[in-house]
């Protein structure tokens, strides 16, 4: 790490942000050159994925996972989970350390790479120039700003006295609350609650709308709802929090229980209704850490920053400045910011070097077209690409197909495996558009759909990638044959 005041005053390449997509972003610009690179950040190298998001949700999720399949095989005994171990190695993965995270290994990474680290809050004072406190640092190529994003808490009377959890909270938590409200439908939200209650909490889940996960096909999100409701879940579609009330708020640190009982006035398709929990977990949505960045300095208003194919930021005179991650709101999905700065830095570094962009690596494409998610819900949900829904507003002609998943390989993985597939067909190319899969463990399903989305492949070179028997990867071949069955026969 360098300090601020040991820090060079010029670098090539100045990245705000030390998440995983800013540290992809240094690195790449500067591979194989002697070009020079910073990240400025103001929190833990590794950033939101690393220590409150996508690592400790998913060592969250995974021994319910577990146990939930061992159940499903006779023969196998199933117990637990035991909470202290399954926290305990939640903390490996985040490198808790004395009530923090410790990103020494990532500052080691850092160095490896020739990235110099300063710690502090940097923002924008003009063209090609960043400051930190009283330090100002220039940047003779580039600025890619990295800066996330963060937990919205929505504008409802009492919320933000009652120190709800968030995101950060939530994943961190430790001590389960017994009564917990959730409020929200989202990812965030499903995650959550399938771990909370895993974990022994009575869960109350308030959502908006009619439905969860509406990124998704609809029954992705029925099925998810489906299975919370069977293990005790309480969720109450079309209701919205109308005002928060917690006399004995108190902030006991992150992830533990914020005061005494909160209680949630709600109104929903019954009417009123009131709910007494121990803690309230706030999962509506995101904002970006963009609001003391100092976007006014180069002609830009605060909040997401647009940026075009290349990831270089519209507005601003000069291809100097470039926004990966949350902030540029293109797909606020590790994987996706990651790939983004891959793009910027050979983008920065075909520049730097007087290369012409006329290479497809130059084109984030992808994030338009063949974005991959997978929900570690319980089932899991795994999509890429369009909706159908999305695909016909896009003016798309399309055929769906989608069967529940039943073949030997999801009946030999557990007895009570339920599991349903759906692809988005483009009828005038005969390629895929889109796929959406539920049942246990299918995100490891997901690759082989991104793989056909983003190539491209029409279907009937599908035909010829035969799936391994007897593993739960056959239903592709089910799709397709259900798909051959409904077109009609040639004349």
């Amino acid at each position: 790490m360098t300090g601020i005041g040991s820090a060079a005053k010029e670098y090539d390449v100045i990245v705000v942000g030390g998440g995983p997509a800013g540290e992809n972003a240094a690195a790449y610009a500067i591979a194989g050159s002697d070009r020079t690179a910073a990240i400025v950040e103001r929190e833990r190298v590794g950033g939101e994925c690393s220590y409150w998001a996508c690592i400790p949700s998913k060592a969250l999720l995974r021994p319910g996972h577990v146990l939930s399949s061992a159940r499903g095989l006779p023969g196998v005994e199933a117990d637990g989970p035991d909470v202290g171990a399954v926290l305990r190695r939640r903390d490996e993965f985040v490198h808790a350390r004395d009530g923090d995270h410790d990103d020494s290994g990532q500052l080691d990474w850092a160095a490896q790479q020739g990235i110099d680290v300063i710690r502090g809050a940097g923002r924008l004072a003009g063209a090609r120039r960043i400051r930190i406190g009283e330090h100002e640092l220039h940047a003779r190529q580039a600025v890619v700003l990295a800066t996330g994003s963060r937990a919205a808490i929505p504008d409802i009377p009492g919320l933000r006295e009652a120190l709800p959890w968030t995101s950060r909270d939530v994943t961190n938590l430790r001590e389960i609350p017994k009564r917990v409200v959730v409020i929200g439908g989202g990812v965030v939200a499903c995650e959550a609650t399938t771990w909370l209650s895993a974990l022994g909490a009575e869960v109350t889940v308030l959502v908006r709308g009619n439905r969860l996960l509406t990124g998704v096909e609809q029954f992705a999100g029925e099925r998810v709802a489906e299975a919370l409701t069977a293990r005790g879940v309480d969720i109450r579609f079309g209701t919205s929090p109308q005002r928060v009330r917690r006399p004995a708020a108190a902030d006991h640190g992150e992830g533990r229980i914020h005061g005494g009982p909160v209680t949630v006035h709600a109104e929903g398709r019954d009417g009123e209704s009131t709910v007494l929990a121990d803690e309230i977990v706030v999962a509506t949505g995101r904002t970006p850490n963009s609001d003391d960045l100092g976007l006014d300095t180069v002609g830009l208003e605060p909040g997401y920053v647009e940026v075009d194919d290349q990831l270089t930021v519209t507005g601003v005179s000069g291809e100097w400045l470039y926004a990966v991650g949350d902030i540029n709101h293109r797909a606020a999905l590790t994987h996706m910011g990651k790939y983004q700065a891959r793009v910027c830095g050979d983008v920065i570094a075909a520049r730097a070097e007087g290369r012409p962009l006329t290479d497809p690596r130059y084109r984030a494409s992808a994030d338009k077209h063949a974005v991959p998610q997978v929900v570690f819900t319980d089932p899991e949900v795994a999509a890429v690409g369009l909706t159908g829904d999305a695909a016909r507003r896009a003016g798309h002609d399309i055929r769906t197909v989608e069967l529940d998943i039943e073949v030997a390989g999801s009946a030999l993985t557990r007895d009570d495996y339920s599991g349903h597939a759906a692809l988005v067909v483009d009828n005038t190319t005969d390629t895929l558009l889109g796929a959406t899969f539920v049942g246990p463990d299918i995100g490891e399903q997901l690759h082989a759909a991104t793989i056909a989305v983003a190539g491209r492949v029409p279907l009937e070179a599908l035909w010829h990638a035969v799936p391994a028997f007897p593993a739960v990867s056959e239903f592709w071949l089910r799709l397709l044959e259900t798909d051959r069955s409904s077109l009609p026969s040639a004349t």
